[in-house]
């Protein structure tokens, strides 16, 4: 009777542990404007770099609200360390780099992508580029704000919009940037 208690338990832990570091080593979802995986059809993938690290996580996906003035998300939320570098995404010129709310702010109006362009918005940078300036995918447009974060963690809001329509940021990505490889499972001692 006492075995096969200690035989349950033991399953049970096992298979705790396989479902817990299946979940933490799989990829994050691949999110697109309207939470489906196939993206969104009007915004072309001309991002080349990630804002912020190689790969960074996303804390918190695209939640487009029900109505314009609705509940929601309105980008997504990457970790990031006070002072990283934030980077273009894409190529294209800083439409505004100031303080908004008292957070610094650095939107980039993307080249090429129709008419009314694609804005891409940083938060909260330090910008080290002014209005007008023309960037490159993967250069530095300012760093990380210590201060003015609205997630528990030091994290960078990217949000994206063409004209007043918040769309999903990560749309501009291309496959090879989002998906991280397959998952590997670690041997359980």
């Amino acid at each position: 009777m006492r075995a096969n208690r200690c035989v349950r338990v033991c399953t049970r832990v096992i298979l705790l542990l396989v479902f817990t570091a299946t979940a933490l080593l799989a990829p994050p979802p691949r999110l697109s404007a309207a939470g489906s995986p196939a993206g969104d059809a009007t915004v072309p993938t001309v991002g080349r770099a990630w804002p912020v690290g190689l790969r960074p996580r996303v804390l918190r996906g695209w939640e487009p609200p029900a109505t314009v003035y609705g509940r929601g998300h309105r980008g997504v939320d990457l970790t990031a360390a006070p002072g990283a570098p934030v980077r273009a995404v894409a190529a294209g010129r800083v439409s505004f780099a100031g303080r908004v709310a008292g957070k610094g702010v650095v939107s980039v109006e993307l080249a090429g992508t129709g008419d009314p362009p694609l804005r891409t918005t940083y938060e909260p940078v330090t910008a080290s580029v002014e209005e007008g300036e023309e960037v490159e995918p993967g250069e530095v447009i300012g760093a990380v704000d210590t201060s003015g974060s609205h997630c528990a963690a030091t994290c960078v809001h990217w949000g994206l919009r063409r004209g007043e329509t918040y769309l999903n940021p990560l749309s501009l990505l291309p496959p090879w940037l989002l998906h991280r490889g397959p998952s590997r499972l670690l041997p359980v001692y």
